[in-house]
């Protein structure tokens, strides 16, 4: 089997492509220089050339406050290239795995969101991700979406990476405690899709990992996982903040919990918790640096 990996070099692509890689598998990771996904009208054609027997679309425009003064290129990569690599796919009957977000749902209900339930984006990142669902089912309907939310990992930018940064420089650091969701390691990430792969999964997922969390409680289990670790930090208080105190040009879902319930049935293993998930990448990263 082989396996075509877009947006190898972000942290989801980068982390998806070592883990098949290191299963044995057949897989090839493209990124920019490969696949410019902001001119889509190329992309058809090179995916179609490649005739991989599964497709793992990581390729996204994800500057979330950024997309809203961009909205054409956001809507480009996010929207119009995500068609272009499912009709490369359909060309020659291969299989699709596209991954998108929380984003397209607006997080004004109380309870964890369900595959089904109504897409409502706050903003462009959200409604240029959803427009790509949308493309990828209507021509591959066989397709599996996979939504995940709250990403981090070893290789690329991220919150935890951010914090950590932060935290060697500054004393004090105020983090909303406003917004809740569940914070989602590539690894595990990666893991789950292999797993709907294996089991020749069609439709729409929902995957993160374990627990919920407000952005102030991650920061916080950053730190003390840092510091159990040995890392040097400089922070001694980090304090919860309102969304208000800290305005950003796009609108984020106050809500972000996504339910598991669906990939629960196609798993053989426990989701991990995301603070067990969060350490074990901490220790990566204390190795790697």
């Amino acid at each position: 089997m082989k396996i075509l990996v877009t947006g190898a070099n972000g942290q989801l692509g980068h982390e998806t492509l070592l883990m098949l890689q290191n299963r044995g598998i057949d897989a090839v990771g493209i990124g920019r220089k490969e696949l410019d996904f902001s001119q889509p009208e190329q992309a058809a054609e090179y995916i179609a050339a490649q005739r991989a027997d599964w497709v793992i679309n990581c390729a996204a425009y994800t500057q979330v406050d950024k997309a809203e003064d961009d909205a054409e290129l956001a809507f480009r990569v996010n929207r119009d290239a995500a068609k272009a690599v499912a009709e490369g796919v359909q060309r020659y009957a291969g299989r699709l795995l596209h991954v998108s977000t929380d984003f397209i749902f607006d997080g004004k209900q109380s309870h964890p969101y369900k595959e089904n339930d109504p897409a409502r984006p706050l903003g462009v990142y959200g409604q240029s991700k959803w427009e790509g669902e949308q493309a990828v089912r209507d021509i591959l309907p066989q397709a599996i979406i996979l939504r995940t939310a709250w990403v981090y990992g070893v290789h690329g930018n991220n919150f935890v990476k951010t914090i950590l940064r932060l935290a060697t420089e500054r004393e004090e650091l105020g983090i909303i405690d406003e917004q809740v969701g569940s914070p989602s390691w590539t690894f595990d990430i990666s893991r789950a899709m292999v797993a709907l792969i294996e089991q020749q999964a069609t439709g729409i997922y929902h995957f993160t990992n374990e627990g919920v969390a407000s952005w102030y409680d991650f920061a916080q289990a950053i730190v003390e996982e840092a510091r159990s670790l040995e890392f040097d930090l400089k922070i001694k208080r980090l304090k919860p903040i309102p969304t208000h105190a800290y305005p950003t040009p796009a609108a984020r879902p106050a809500y972000s919990v996504l339910s598991k319930e669906k990939i629960r049935g196609i798993l053989d293993y426990p989701v991990p918790h995301w603070r067990e998930s969060l350490r074990t990448m901490l220790k990566e990263l204390k190795e790697t640096t």
